[in-house]
Order: structure tokens, then sequence, then C-alpha cells
């Protein structure tokens, strides 16, 4: 495990799902929060790619045209383009609010000072974000990750370089 969290230089925020008609335009399967976030970034994946307009499928998708697509060939090809932006795009956040893409990558350790891995990915089933920790080292038997709610009682703090957990949630 490196001391040094990795970060992304780009943020993926949808990914092109096919061709939608015959002028150009694309479906789109997003990540973010919806067609309005989407709709704030006009270029894409470094300038390749340049939104000229979008709106909802009305299945939680979008459908987009790109300056830089002609046809439905064109659109087909895309099939499968992740839409990314760099971080700097991003809308500043305030106090306590987080991207799950600054989380990820950050060594864990505990409020006692331990170090106990790094983590891995940050899922949302309902009711809160839900952070997955790799152990570090890797135990021999059983599981290699543990979960643990993004609660105060759970997560003291974070900065960019590490996520500090209560010992009380480590799961051994």
């Amino acid at each position: 495990m490196t001391d040094t969290p990795v970060t992304p230089k780009s943020i993926d925020l949808a990914a092109v799902t096919g061709a939608h008609g015959v002028a150009g335009e694309v479906r789109l399967k997003l990540f973010g929060e919806g067609v309005d976030a989407l709709a704030e970034h006009k270029s894409f994946n470094g300038g390749d790619l340049t939104l000229t307009k979008i709106r909802s499928d009305n299945k939680g998708g979008a459908i987009a045209r790109f300056a830089e697509v002609f046809g439905r060939g064109a659109a087909e090809k895309l099939r499968g383009t992740v839409l990314s932006v760099p971080r700097a795009a991003l809308p500043s956040l305030d106090e306590g609010e987080y991207y799950h893409t600054d989380l990820i990558g950050l060594v864990v350790v505990t409020d006692a000072g331990e170090t106990v891995g790094r983590t891995v990915a940050v899922q949302n089933f309902g009711a809160t974000d839900i952070i997955e920790i790799e152990k570090d080292p890797p135990p021999a038997k059983g599981m290699k990750t543990f979960m643990i709610p993004m609660t105060k009682e759970a997560v003291r703090e974070w900065d960019s370089e590490k996520l500090v957990i209560s010992a009380d949630f480590v799961d051994e």
C-alpha cells in the first residue's frame, strides 16, 4: 500500500449506451445527479465531445447530441464511451460534503491511530453512503474488505490524505 491516495484527474459522469434515432443523438446512462447536473458541462473527454443538446429519456437516463457526431453510424461508434470532465470542473462543496471519488483511495486509520486499510468504493443503498475498506494487510482467510456507514459515529473525519474511523467499526 502506498501512502499517496489515488485521485483521478477526471470524473466519469455518464456513458453512451447506444444511438437514438438517425440524426446522431445518443442514449446516456447517467452516473451522477441527473440530466441537469450533466447539462452544466459543455465539453467532455478533454474537449473531444461538445454537448449541444440534452434531455431526459424519462427512464433515468438521457438523450444527447454532440457537435462532433453526425448520423446514426457515428453515434453507434460512441457506444461504451464514458463521458468525463476534469475534477476541477465540478462545483465546490460546503463543509462536510464530499464527492465519492474524493474518498476512494484514502488511507483509513482508526481514531486510536491504527492503520486498517484503504477505501476502495462508496456505495449508497438508500439510507446513507457506505464506505468499503480494503484491509491492509489482507487476511489469509476471510473477508478482505469491510463496510462502514458514512455517519458521524463511524467516520470521525477525513481530508485529502486519510479517513479516520471509530475503532468500534473496524471488522477484525
